[in-house]
């Protein structure tokens, strides 16, 4: 490999999503040079596309206390309680600080933060830029910031797909088009998996491929049978298929209803009971949808749903919207402990591709954009006091293995949907696809049914499970493993 292809950085950060552009522009904060590698152009992540707000403590009636207790709630069980204290603790001054990088949120008229209420929260905690447009907004600002920082180098449309390690210690990448980045540390933050389903909300390239490069190189996984479905995913609706319509909506009056007109389920409830009910009805009608009802919602507050689907014809203000569960967010990923170290020295994972425990086995609606920037804050700190790395090491490449097909898509929507079988998931076991095989192995090894994970041969939920992760080893091995 010539000396011109490869660049020397303190950092090496693969995905230029909310995470990925924060942990860049933390790091650069702190005087480090900071490689990061997008698959993308700039600004054009799946994080663009998040219509869900930043979950934060900062109403007057609030706590972080409060806060923590909805989303132990939320995840069954299963929360670690350690990662929910301290994203409740650090939400709000995360907020303030994307306020001080020149995010603007949305205010009421006397300059005060505006709270939106969603699932799963006791009250209006959700803060927002421009409505349901705040994902577009957060990555364009802090994608504009990254691209003029003179310490941040932009690798776009770069992927990673090699792992460079030495000594034990993951030092660094290299990328498809013969490019390598050697650094003391690489933050993984390159999203999630949920694009594997053959229906979802996510942008294609949402395949797990952080996951694989981590678990390739040794680290750890944990928790991949948890992957949510978003009850209100567009279906039916032709250019608009999986278009996520955001939970702020529902928390805005916003009505789910059945074919008769009438409501079946509280709207507000967490995820994992909307979704539930959305099947459940759906098996017993033999309907394709449920209908949303947001004609009584201020169509202003949300003004790139009602853009993207009067462009498809429904006109939110007299049409009912068809929607059905999608798969959405992957609470699963590659095993960090608070301050975003995996199990390999040297790596970090950050966002939709880390499993902190968090989320649980449901993840509170809002928590993942402020679980970027509170733990892509703590992993910008920590891996810049990795010890440099020796300019003589030779690194040994760890390669990125598996093409997905739409084979693999359809048996992860048929066999790891909403409502799963073992003799479906032993099915997931043969195929080609290496993270299809390990979801299919962590969703057998689960014999209960929790939160986003419902097995209908073992419909309840086992208690002797309570705080107790899947955990996959690097030969692929899957154990239980508490977590406080």
């Amino acid at each position: 490999m010539s000396d011109a292809s490869r660049i020397d950085a303190e950092l090496a950060v693969v995905g230029a999503g909310a995470a990925g552009l924060y942990v860049a522009l933390c790091a650069a904060q702190e005087g480090a040079s900071v490689a990061l590698v997008s698959a993308t152009t700039l600004a054009q992540t799946a994080s663009y596309w998040a219509q869900g707000g930043l979950a934060a403590a900062i109403g007057p009636d609030d706590s972080a206390q409060l806060h923590e207790l909805d989303t132990e709630r939320a995840g069954r069980g299963l929360v670690r309680r350690s990662a929910a204290a301290v994203l409740c603790a650090e939400a709000p001054d995360r907020v303030r600080d994307l306020e001080r990088l020149g995010v603007n949120f949305d205010t009421d008229r006397g300059g005060t933060l505006s709270l939106s209420l969603e699932g799963g929260h006791s009250l209006r905690r959700v803060v927002h830029s421009g409505g349901s447009a705040t994902g577009r907004r957060l990555v364009r600002q802090l994608s504009a910031l990254a691209a003029q920082e003179p310490l941040v180098e932009v690798l776009e449309r770069a992927r990673a797909d090699t792992l460079l390690l030495a000594d034990g210690r993951c030092v660094g990448l290299a990328c498809e088009d013969g490019r390598s980045v050697r650094a003391r540390a690489v933050v993984v933050c390159a999203g999630g998996a949920a694009a594997l389903w053959a229906r979802t909300t996510n942008p294609p390239g949402s395949l797990g491929s952080g996951m694989l490069l981590a678990h390739h190189a040794g680290a750890r996984l944990a928790d991949l049978e948890f992957l949510q479905f978003h009850p209100t995913a567009v279906i039916g609706v032709a250019g608009r298929e999986g278009f996520l319509v955001t939970e702020a909506i529902r928390g805005e009056g916003a009505r789910l209803l059945d074919a008769d007109g009438e409501r079946f389920v509280d709207e507000l409830a967490p995820r994992d009971e909307v979704s539930s009910a959305i099947d459940r009805l759906l098996e017993r009608t033999g309907a394709s949808a449920v209908s949303l009802d947001m004609r009584e919602v201020d169509p202003t507050l949300f003004p790139n749903v009602v853009d993207a689907l009067a462009e498809a014809g429904i006109d939110v203000t007299s049409d009912l919207i068809p929607v059905a569960p999608a798969a959405h967010f992957m609470m699963g990923g590659i095993t960090t402990d608070l301050h975003a170290r995996s199990t390999l020295a040297g790596l970090y994972a950050v966002g939709e591709s880390a499993c902190t425990g968090l989320h649980g086995a449901n993840r509170l609606a809002s928590n993942s954009l402020s679980e970027c920037f509170v733990f892509g804050a703590r992993a910008a700190r920590a891996a810049l006091e990795e010890p440099a790395t020796p300019r003589e090491t030779t690194p040994t490449a760890v390669e990125l293995l598996g093409e997905v097909t739409q084979a693999t898509r359809t048996a992860l929507w048929e066999y790891a949907g909403l409502r799963r079988t073992r003799a479906g998931l032993q099915r997931l076991l043969e195929d080609p696809h290496p993270l299809a095989r390990l979801i299919g192995a962590c969703a057998l090894a689960r014999e209960e049914s929790r939160g986003a994970h419902f097995r209908e041969d073992h419909p309840q939920t086992d208690p002797r499970l309570d705080a107790t992760h899947t955990i996959v080893a690097a030969d692929g091995a899957v154990s239980f493993e508490r977590w406080d």
